[in-house]
């Protein structure tokens, strides 16, 4: 027997996704300028949205039965790249820091470091290879 769903459900879950979905966009753009305040002042917001998306979606049968649900399943998979997309800059942008970090490390301590040469090809780059040598 399907489930009795408010006829409202899907309109308000349509809102919540599109407002997770803006979360998602300013959370990558605190990410690009590397505001660290401003992304960790999202969180909680984005979580409190998550958390209410998880409350109100439907049953299984009726996101695969009801013809209404599918955009709002494309729209929960955009959510989902769009998280992916904010993880990866993260990561990279953590890697960076590790890798400065690690060249001002005394020479000898750690292996080198991944830099971009002028043409965009990553090349090694170790901390005791001075001007002379290069």
């Amino acid at each position: 027997m399907a489930e009795a769903i408010d006829p409202d459900l899907h309109q308000r879950a349509q809102a919540l996704v599109l407002q997770l979905s803006q979360m998602l966009e300013l959370e990558f753009d605190a990410l690009k300028v590397q505001n660290l305040d401003e992304f960790e002042r999202l969180q909680p917001i984005k979580n409190d949205l998550l958390s209410r998306l998880t409350e109100m979606a439907p049953g299984k049968d009726v996101l695969e039965t009801d013809p209404q649900w599918s955009g709002w399943l494309e729209s929960i998979a955009e959510c989902r790249d769009m998280h992916r997309r904010n993880a990866v800059l993260m990561e990279r942008k953590l890697e960076s820091i590790r890798g400065a970090l690690d060249s001002l490390r005394l020479p000898g301590t750690g292996s080198g470091v991944e830099i971009y040469d002028r043409l965009g090809n990553v090349s090694r780059f170790s901390r005791g290879r001075g001007y002379n040598e290069a």
